[in-house]
């Protein structure tokens, strides 16, 4: 048996989420062998060739850096042989093809935002504050062929507060992710891990976690103040929801409500042109605090109604 820091692992994962658990793993002295992130893409108004943030890590540490267009690839799957890993881990990555996770005589180990069986999906983070839940957290558990349904190896909760965001939440469970990591990594190595098929964890109601688009970050103004917020913190800082003022599409970061009765029409917004501008839901009002107009930069209420001065509701 191999020891934590003898044990060659193969390391999977493309965004920032992904950075914190590989450090983690190397400041801990695991042995990364190579890492896999996805193809270098154009970004920004150049459109020039951006490498993903656990590119820009693994090379600063010196890490051999594989970036396949075709998980099952010949040479992709050669090169990935090359490097005899024990053992493969997975932290916001694309699927993968059995031939790829079922490689390793350990298997491969996928690091998932949120408390399984509940939140299976692409945007676990996203969904558990739409949905209002108090508590959220990390699952590392073992790849198999149906989707974050693999046997669980350990977990760690972490609470949702009243002030978090998308934002927020992602950085709490990107640390608490490194942290549980190796210790999943280390059960492993010395063989005190038992995993648990989650077909044995008792759930009532499963919530999934589904790919958030474009066309869903519309701000629904027939829902109540707490629905609302809870949506508007669910994408915050991104996408980030949105709503239409005057013609012009706003993205809306950050609100506070009042729940009471009104008169007005679910939609119609209001403003002193000062230091509020409110739009009325179904059981109250929610207050903008912070915004961004479509080819503008994201600013306070305040700041925005400066230089701004909203048209009045139809």
């Amino acid at each position: 048996m191999k020891t934590f820091e003898q044990l060659r692992i193969v390391f999977f994962g493309t965004p920032d989420f992904a950075v914190g658990c590989l450090k983690g793993l190397v400041d801990a002295g695991a042995n990364i062998v190579a890492v896999v992130t996805m193809p270098d893409k154009p970004a920004g108004r150049g459109q020039q060739l951006q490498a993903s943030a656990v590119k820009q890590y693994a090379i600063q540490k010196g890490l051999p850096v594989l970036q396949p267009e075709k998980m099952k690839a010949p040479e992709f799957l050669e090169s990935l042989r090359s490097f005899q890993a024990d053992l493969q881990v997975v932290v916001a990555f694309r699927m993968m093809p059995e031939v790829v996770w079922n490689m390793p005589p350990m298997g491969t180990i996928n690091v998932h935002g949120s408390l399984l069986p509940q939140y299976r999906g692409a945007a676990p983070i996203n969904w558990a504050i739409i949905n209002g839940e108090s508590e959220t957290g990390v699952t590392t558990f073992k790849l198999k062929h149906e989707i974050d349904t693999g046997d669980i190896l350990l977990k760690q909760e972490v609470p949702i507060l009243g002030n978090d965001d998308a934002g927020t939440i992602h950085d709490k469970l990107m640390n608490a992710g490194a942290e549980l990591l190796v210790r999943t990594v280390k059960g492993i190595a010395d063989g005190s891990l038992k995993e648990v098929p989650q077909s044995s964890i008792p759930v009532t109601g499963l919530k999934h976690a589904p790919k958030i688009f474009k066309e869903d970050l519309k701000i629904d103004w027939n829902k109540s103040v707490t629905e609302i917020n809870n949506f508007i913190r669910g994408v915050s800082p991104y996408p980030a929801a949105f709503t239409m003022l005057g013609g012009k599409q706003i993205k809306v970061y950050k609100v506070h409500f009042l729940s009471e009765a009104h008169s007005q029409t679910s939609g119609n917004h209001e403003t002193d042109n000062n230091t509020y501008l409110r739009f009325a839901a179904k059981d109250g009002l929610v207050y903008i605090d912070e915004l961004q107009m479509e080819g503008k930069k994201r600013m306070n209420i305040v700041d925005f109604l400066r230089g701004y001065r909203a048209p009045d509701s139809k």
